[in-house]
C-alpha cells in the first residue's frame, strides 16, 4: 500500500500554484473515521437533508475514491451514519468528505474509513431521492469536480484537479 504524501507537503510544492488546480479545503471539517490519512478520485454528490444518493454511490465499487458531498453546509440532519459507513468500506471507498453532519459516530470511529464532516447530528434524512450526482460541487467556498484527487490526514484537505472556474 503506497502512502500518501502528507498535505502539507503538496502545499509546499504548490504554494506558487495560480492555476486554481491546487485547491485548499478551509479547516472546518472534524475527522470521524479510524482512518487519519487517506486519498483518491473524488466522486460527488450535492443533495440537502437527503441522503438517497449517499447510499446508492456507496453500494456502489468505490474503487479507493473519496466521496465528496456537498450537503450545503446543513446541521440539521445526519448524510451519513454506520450503515452507509460500513456499506462504503466493504465497497472499497477511501473516504467520505461531508459538507454537513454524520451520525452514529462510536460506529464510525472503528471503521478503516475516512471521515470528515462538519458536525454530528442524531437526526436521520428524509428521503426523496432528491440531489444530483458527478456534478461540480462547492464546498466551503471551494470548487471540487469529479475526477480531482483529494489527500486528507490530520493537517487538512487538499485537492488537486483541473482548473474550475
Amino acid at each position: 500500500m503506497t502512502t500518501s504524501p502528507a498535505t502539507c507537503d503538496l502545499c509546499d510544492a504548490h504554494k506558487g500554484d495560480a492555476s486554481g488546480r491546487f485547491r485548499v479545503l478551509p479547516p472546518v471539517f472534524r475527522n470521524y473515521g479510524a482512518l487519519q490519512q487517506f486519498s483518491g478520485p473524488v466522486a460527488t454528490i450535492k443533495c440537502f437533508e437527503d441522503n438517497s444518493l449517499v447510499r446508492a454511490a456507496v453500494e456502489q465499487a468505490g474503487d479507493g475514491r473519496v466521496l465528496v458531498i456537498d450537503g450545503g453546509g446543513s446541521l440539521r440532519r445526519a448524510l451519513l451514519g454506520g450503515n452507509l459507513a460500513a456499506e462504503a468500506v466493504r465497497n472499497g471507498w477511501a473516504g467520505v468528505v461531508i459538507d454537513g453532519c454524520v451520525r452514529d459516530v462510536a460506529e464510525l470511529a472503528k471503521l478503516p474509513l475516512g471521515i470528515r464532516a462538519l458536525a454530528a447530528m442524531p437526526l436521520p434524512t428524509e428521503k426523496r431521492g432528491a440531489g444530483q450526482s458527478n456534478v461540480v460541487v462547492q464546498i466551503q467556498g471551494v470548487w471540487v469536480q469529479p475526477g480531482d484527487w483529494l489527500y486528507a490526514d490530520q493537517d487538512g484537505i487538499v485537492l488537486d484537479g483541473a482548473a474550475v472556474a
